[in-house]
């Protein structure tokens, strides 16, 4: 129904367009033959018909357009009518060339894939830590993960608010071969629910107790309150010593790198919205914008940002 529905609208405009187009040619033909009065010239006596306008007693003479002039309206009416016959690229419609925007891509596409394919799979066949120490592999990959990761990661990797740092040492899936390819290839889902029915004491001495792993300042008296209840809502994900687990992506609490701390933000701010209002990451599978050959190549590059000084 919806594909349907699609190339009925796609008609329906490509018609539409059509018509405006051609309209308007009609018009300015009109406007250009209404014009072309072949009687706009001197009488016998040298005098030629104004317009009626006048301005510090400049009269405003009624020519007809030079001859040239007409004649590169007429041009233009001509290229304007062959070009919509050869070249309208309009929905269902793509001329007699058979021309089409679209086209063009998917042709383009093609032959960039021809090209490239096979150096891509000479690529896939070298092993990702050999692969990164590959200047030329990785000028080619630094470009794709331009294209496609820097959105979100940062131009240079550094990543911000909500999207992490690729060039420390801190992974919250694991930052080795493997762990990078399943990201890419499958993606990731994020998720830390909501605390709130805790209640607000609660959730201040979880705040100072976190705190407390990192070695932040912290309020001591509650810390030792919110152990307890780390202990039984948040060491399941996080490990009893709040070290994170990569088999889910929760990250170690004991460090001092923080996905979603703003530059307005101190660290206990943070991590009291996290607690109130949960967290929801989603990083998706990169395998079909960029496509499997270039999966195993920007996992090298990931892997090589570790290590770049």
């Amino acid at each position: 129904m919806s594909n349907l529905w699609g190339d009925s609208l796609s008609g329906f405009w490509s018609a539409w367009i059509i018509i405006i187009t051609l309209g308007t040619i009609a018009l300015s033909v009109w406007i250009l033959l209404a014009n072309r009065r072949t009687d706009k010239t001197p009488d016998a006596e040298g005098n030629v018909e104004t317009t009626g306008h006048a301005a510090d007693g400049i009269e405003e003479y009624d020519n007809p357009l030079p001859k040239w002039w007409f004649q590169l309206f007429v041009l233009t009416v001509v290229f304007a009518l062959g070009y919509l016959v050869l070249y309208p690229g309009l929905g269902n419609y793509a001329g007699v060339l058979g021309w089409s925007q679209e086209g063009q891509w998917e042709e383009e596409v093609a032959q960039a894939e021809e090209r490239f394919t096979p150096i891509f799979a000479q690529y896939e066949e070298v092993p990702i830590p050999e692969l990164a120490e590959d200047p030329d592999a990785m000028q080619v990959a630094e470009r794709i993960f331009q294209n496609n990761c820097a959105v979100c990661h940062g131009s240079n990797a550094q990543g911000g608010y909500g999207f992490p740092n690729l060039t420390d040492d801190d992974w919250l899936y694991g930052g080795e071969p493997d762990d990078i390819v399943q990201t890419l290839n499958n993606g990731r889902n994020g998720l830390m629910p909501s605390w709130q029915q805790l209640g607000e004491e609660n959730i201040e001495n979880l705040t100072q107790y976190v705190l407390s792993l990192s070695n932040e300042e912290h309020d001591e008296a509650r810390a030792e309150q919110g152990e307890s209840t780390f202990g039984a809502v948040c060491a399941a994900c996080h490990g009893p010593s709040g070290t994170g687990n990569t088999a889910l992506g929760a990250p170690n609490l004991t460090d001092n790198t923080w996905l979603y701390l703003s530059p307005v933000q101190n660290v206990g701010d943070s991590i009291r919205q996290t607690l109130r209002n949960g967290r929801n990451g989603h990083m998706p599978a990169q395998a079909a914008y960029i496509g499997e050959e270039r999966v195993h190549l920007v996992a090298a590059y990931v892997y090589s940002l570790r290590f770049a000084d």
